[in-house]
C-alpha cells in the first residue's frame, strides 16, 4: 500500500456537502482531498444525456433546490440561478378525475375556488393558509441558525418561542405531524397534500412516535425559511459543477474513482484509485456518505485487536439509521408533449408546473404504508410528478423545444428498498395511471 501525504481534511465522498465543504476549507488556506467513489463528483446532485441520442439533460436523482443558503452561494461565487415555480401543486380527486385542487402561488382567488370545487369543508382553504402560516413563523425563526453552530434544542425552542411558533414547535417538533393536520384539516385530499411533505423522503406513516415523518416535513418546509423549492438553471448538475469548480479553484484536491475501503484511528483512510491501494492521512475526517456506510467504513479496523473490531461493530448495528431505507421509486420520462387533462378548467402547463399528486389523499396513502409494509406493492401507488423543463427549458436542445417536448419525473412512494435484496419477495403489481388525463 502507498503512503501519501498528510491533509489537513479528508472528505470522504464528493457529494454537494462534501464539494461544499472542500471549498471552505479550501478558501481558508487548508489542504483537501475529497475521495469520490464514482467517475465524477456532485453525488445524487448531477445531470445526465439519460437517453441516448436525445440532447436532454435530466437531473438524475435530486432535482430541486430549498436548502441551499443564500449566504453559501455568496461565500462560494457560485454561478447559479435558480427559478421560482409559479404552481404549488394540482391534485386530482381519485373518484372524480374531471376535477382537482390547484394551489396557484400567484393566485389566491383561484385557489379558494378550487378548494370549493373538490367538496372541501366551508373555511377549509382558511385553515390550509392559517396552518402553512403557523409553520412558517417556526421556520423563519429557525432558518438564519443554519449557517451558525447547531443549537441546543432548548435554546432553539426559545428562539421559537419568542418569535411566536410555539405551537408550531409543539405540532413539528414534539408531536407526531399527523396530529396537527388532521386537527386543523378536515379534507381527505387536503390533509394528503400536506402529508406528502412529510413522507416522499421516508417509509412512515403520519402518527409514527420517531417523528422520521416530522423531519421530513421540517425539511421541506425550512428552505430559505419560506419553503419554496426552486428549479436549478441548467438542471442539478450545474449546482454541483459550481461546487466543484469553487473547491478546485481554491486548491482542494478533488479524487474520483477512489472507493474509500477503510476510516481509522488517528484519522487515517485508506482507499483505492488507479489500480493500487493507498492510505492517506488527516487531523479531520469528514463523512459525506451515508450514516450506515460510515458505520462499515469505520468497522474494517483491521490494526484493532478483536475485542475492539467487535465493539466498533456492535456499536454500527446499534445506530438506527444503519437500519432504515430508502421507499422511493423515480422513474425520468421525455414526452413528445404534456397529457390531456380530463379537468377541462386547468391547462396542462399549470397542472404539471408544479407537484402532480397521484393517489395521495390521506387515507390513500395510509391504507398504501399498511399495504407496503406486509410486503405486497400499493395499488394504486401514491406517485408524485414533476415537470421541470416548463420552468427551465434549457434542459433541452432547441429541436426538442420547438417540437413542444417536455420532461416528466414521477416519484413512487412507499416501496420499501428491501424489496431488491436478494430473496425477499413481494406480490401484486402497482397501478399508478391517474385518473384524470387521456393518453
Amino acid at each position: 500500500m502507498s503512503s501519501n501525504k498528510e491533509f489537513d481534511a479528508i472528505i470522504v465522498g464528493g457529494g454537494h456537502n462534501g464539494l461544499a465543504a472542500a471549498a471552505y476549507l479550501a478558501k481558508a488556506g487548508r489542504e483537501v482531498l475529497v475521495l469520490e467513489k464514482l467517475e465524477h463528483p456532485g453525488g445524487a446532485a448531477v445531470s445526465a444525456h439519460a437517453f441516448d441520442g436525445v440532447d436532454a439533460r435530466l437531473s438524475r436523482y435530486s432535482y430541486l433546490v430549498s436548502l441551499l443558503p443564500k449566504q453559501v452561494i455568496d461565500d462560494l461565487g457560485l454561478r447559479i440561478t435558480l427559478a421560482r415555480r409559479r404552481y404549488s401543486s394540482y391534485t386530482p380527486d381519485p373518484a372524480d378525475g374531471s376535477r382537482a385542487l390547484l394551489v396557484d402561488n400567484g393566485d389566491e382567488a383561484a385557489t379558494a375556488a378550487s378548494f370549493a370545487a373538490v367538496g372541501a369543508p366551508d373555511g377549509e382553504f382558511r385553515a390550509f393558509t392559517a396552518f402553512y402560516a403557523a409553520c412558517r413563523q417556526l421556520t423563519e425563526a429557525l432558518w438564519p441558525t443554519m449557517t451558525s453552530p447547531l443549537l441546543p434544542r432548548s435554546e432553539a425552542r426559545s428562539l421559537a418561542t419568542r418569535a411566536g411558533a410555539a405551537e408550531a414547535w409543539e405540532a413539528m417538533i414534539e408531536h407526531p405531524i399527523g396530529h396537527a393536520i388532521t386537527r386543523e384539516l378536515g379534507s381527505d385530499l387536503v390533509r394528503g397534500v400536506v402529508l406528502t411533505d412529510a413522507l416522499i423522503g421516508t417509509f412512515a406513516r403520519a402518527d409514527d412516535e420517531d417523528l422520521q415523518q416530522n423531519i421530513c416535513f421540517l425539511y421541506h418546509l425550512f428552505g430559505g425559511g419560506t419553503g419554496d423549492w426552486d428549479v436549478p438553471v441548467g438542471g442539478m448538475g450545474a449546482v454541483s459543477g459550481e461546487l466543484e469548480r469553487a473547491a478546485r479553484d481554491a486548491g482542494a484536491t478533488i479524487l474520483t474513482s477512489a472507493d474509500v475501503t477503510a476510516v481509522r484511528p488517528g484519522g487515517v483512510v485508506d482507499y483505492r484509485h488507479g489500480g493500487q491501494d493507498h492510505s492517506s492521512s488527516a487531523r479531520w475526517v469528514l463523512s459525506n456518505v451515508a450514516p450506515a456506510v460510515l458505520d462499515r467504513l469505520r468497522s474494517r479496523l483491521r490494526d484493532l485487536p478483536a475485542t475492539g473490531a467487535a465493539a466498533a461493530g456492535a456499536a454500527a448495528a446499534g445506530n438506527p439509521n444503519h437500519r432504515r431505507e430508502g421507499a422511493q421509486v423515480k422513474v425520468n420520462l421525455l414526452l413528445k408533449r404534456l397529457p390531456r387533462l380530463l379537468d377541462g378548467s386547468v391547462s396542462p402547463e399549470a397542472a404539471f408546473g408544479g407537484t402532480f399528486h397521484i393517489n395521495e389523499t390521506w387515507s390513500q396513502l395510509d391504507a398504501a404504508y399498511g399495504t407496503a409494509a406486509a410486503g405486497s406493492v400499493p395499488s394504486p401507488l401514491p406517485c408524485e410528478i414533476y415537470c421541470h423543463s416548463l420552468t427551465d427549458p434549457s434542459i433541452l436542445s432547441p429541436e426538442l423545444q420547438a417540437a413542444g417536448a417536455q420532461t416528466l419525473t414521477v416519484f413512487g412512494l412507499h416501496v420499501p428498498d428491501g424489496w431488491s435484496r436478494p430473496g425477499t419477495t413481494r406480490t401484486g403489481a402497482p397501478n399508478c395511471r391517474p385518473p384524470s388525463w387521456h393518453p
